[in-house]
């Protein structure tokens, strides 16, 4: 009897901390509220962080369980001096059972959720504002601003800036001429890779003024870690007389994705 409700302390004490981890992570106030993820720059961005947090709820409520049964038999069924040698068994069918379709259907359930998310996310509706032609190469970036008929690699020592005009969507195209690259700007929750002879595309809205950090998050090289850029969410105003000044500078037209044109553009 003693051990028995031992064995309940342990768990309801273990369920209460759990409940407490899972309620806080609800919020999206701070990072740790949101599992280490930023905050969201872009309207899509909440669909990202909310899949973020279900995964670990669900990961914390399953591993709660797996931890209680272990606790609990640990305490309650551990060997005690005088204890003759319990009964063997070669098999327990409800608990085949139960290991068995438990983890088909939280894999049933996960995948139906990033399915959901994922169809969402990727989904081009060509209802964009304007369009940015992305092209990574080893080891910088070039954005070409279609719409507007300008592009921009930065200056040389500097990291290029991408420009963005805040609740307007934009349709990112990416192209690479050499290897694979993966642009990723974190704050925007959202990833792709950049494939030679593939055009992968994406859309987002930033909804967020200010400035933000993009990388390449896919190994390519020794600079791998210096294939940095900038992001400036900034008004339409600001946008057009960006757009202005780097056709003023020459920078009219597109810069060409061949690897020589890229290659030499700082």
């Amino acid at each position: 009897m003693r051990t028995s409700a031992l064995g309940k302390k342990i768990a309801i004490g273990t369920g209460a901390v759990t409940v407490s981890l899972v309620l806080s992570a609800c919020g999206t106030s701070n990072v740790y509220e949101r599992g280490g993820m930023p905050a969201p720059a872009t309207e899509e961005g909440s669909r990202i962080l909310s899949l973020w947090q279900g995964s670990w709820i669900a990961a914390l409520i399953v591993g709660v369980f797996v931890w209680g049964l272990l606790i609990w038999a640990i305490v309650a069924y551990r060997r005690r001096e005088g204890d003759p040698l319990p009964a063997q068994t070669k098999y327990n069918v409800p608990i085949e059972i139960l290991y068995t379709v438990a983890p088909l259907l939280m894999i049933l359930a996960m995948f139906y959720f990033v399915q959901r998310d994922q169809t969402e996310l990727t989904r081009i509706d060509n209802k964009q504002t304007h369009s940015v032609n992305v092209i990574g190469w080893r080891w910088s970036w070039g954005f070409n601003y279609l719409d507007e008929g300008a592009y921009d690699v930065g200056t040389p020592g500097e990291r290029p800036t991408l420009w963005l005009p805040v609740n307007e969507k934009v349709k990112f195209d990416l192209m690479s001429p050499d290897v694979d690259h993966s642009f990723w700007i974190p704050a925007f929750l959202m990833k792709m890779d950049v494939i030679p002879g593939r055009n992968n595309t994406f859309e987002v809205t930033p909804n967020k003024i200010g400035e933000f950090s993009g990388k390449c998050a896919e190994l390519c090289g020794v600079d791998h870690s210096r294939m940095l850029f900038n992001v400036k969410v900034v008004t339409r105003a600001e946008y057009d007389a960006h757009i202005a000044d780097l056709q003023a500078h020459g920078q009219a037209g597109k810069l060409d994705t061949g690897r020589s044109q890229v290659a030499g553009a700082q």
